[in-house]
């Protein structure tokens, strides 16, 4: 039988099946279903202080909305703050109590200072490793993109110099050179990067003429794009890499590993499937392997990587003129209809 072990961030996994951080770790239940079905370790949702911060204009708005209407009554209700991260921090510490598999925490906050003591509190509810959801929407078209990437590694840095526990880096797609900034982020001390956030994307009802925001779960041609990215850093950083977004099957974690990855974080794939699906993923990456006889991980991780084969244009955009020359034989093979 295959051996599915594997290391990230430091982190002793019984296999590199990881449950990304969404909505369905909030419920404990669903954590319990998580580890029993053979998740390798859990990322609680993602602490945005952006969030805190609106909550707790909306509930000041609340609180005064009938304040200093009269002389007699300047305020009704009795003075109420916002819980601001306490209740987050209370659930990541029971999630942490509730399963023995490791627990990460995800982090977004908004200033240096912010991600700094938000970092340190949560460091202090005992979890394992800590992910920076550097999640940014650019918003302003004089805001330069080396600014975004100085503050990015800065806060990096800042962070890794503030706690104990590992530190891995969770990225969006959208920079010129994400490699650049992956590499930058790598000396700077980030133990391991996912790859990459699934942003949500701003949607138009045509007859209502308003907008709403789909609740979009990727597809499995989505896991393209964190293929190419692990089959090219395999082999150039110090940190570990972890994809994200399109895995379903385990076959989808063997091509991630196959080019370079050294664990996954699934989220959709529960969603259409069911928590439980994830014992289905094992098995068939164990199944897999057996075909192949591959005992460890470690005998194909890296073996489709930019650095193990000899075609230059797999992972390269050149590749996309090559198929315009062979659009012939692609025709034959896939027929339009």
């Amino acid at each position: 039988m295959a051996n599915l072990k594997t290391r990230y961030m430091g982190l002793e996994l019984k296999n590199p099946v990881i449950v990304g951080a969404s909505n369905i770790v909030i419920n404990l239940e669903n954590v319990k279903k998580a580890e029993e079905a053979g998740a390798a370790a859990v990322v609680y949702k993602s602490l945005f202080e952006e969030q805190i911060q609106l909550e707790n204009a909306q509930l000041d708005d609340k609180l005064h909305e009938y304040s200093e209407r009269n002389a007699e009554m300047i305020n009704l209700f009795p003075r109420i703050e916002h819980a601001g991260p306490e209740e987050h921090l209370f659930q990541i510490a029971r999630v942490k109590k509730t399963v023995k598999i490791p627990v990460i925490a995800s982090l977004n906050a908004t200033v240096k200072k912010s991600w700094i003591d938000y970092a340190r509190r949560i460091e202090e509810m005992g979890v394992d490793a800590l992910e920076l959801n550097f999640f940014y929407v650019p918003r302003e078209v004089e805001f330069d993109g080396h600014t975004l990437i100085s503050e990015q590694v800065d806060i990096l840095k800042a962070v890794k110099q503030s706690v104990k526990i590992p530190v891995s880096v969770k990225l969006s797609p959208f920079y010129a050179n994400p490699l650049n900034l992956i590499k930058k982020l790598d000396d700077a001390g980030a133990d391991g990067f996912v790859l990459f956030n699934r942003m949500f994307q701003p949607e138009i009802d045509m007859e209502k003429e308003e907008h709403y925001t789909p609740f979009n779960l990727s597809v499995p041609e989505d896991n393209r794009l964190p293929l190419r990215f692990a089959g090219l850093l395999f082999g150039k950083l110090k940190g570990d890499i972890c994809s994200n977004t399109g895995i379903f099957t385990g076959k989808d974690v063997a091509k991630m590993i196959l080019a370079g990855a050294g664990c996954v974080q699934i989220v959709s794939t529960m969603y259409k499937n069911k928590i439980e699906y994830i014992s289905t993923i094992i098995k068939d990456l164990e199944a897999w392997m057996d075909s192949k006889g591959y005992k460890s991980l470690t005998d194909f991780r890296g073996k489709l990587s930019n650095k193990n084969i000899n075609d230059p244009f797999v992972y390269r955009r050149a590749q996309y003129i090559d198929l315009l020359l062979k659009s012939d034989d692609i025709l034959v093979k896939h027929p339009l209809r």
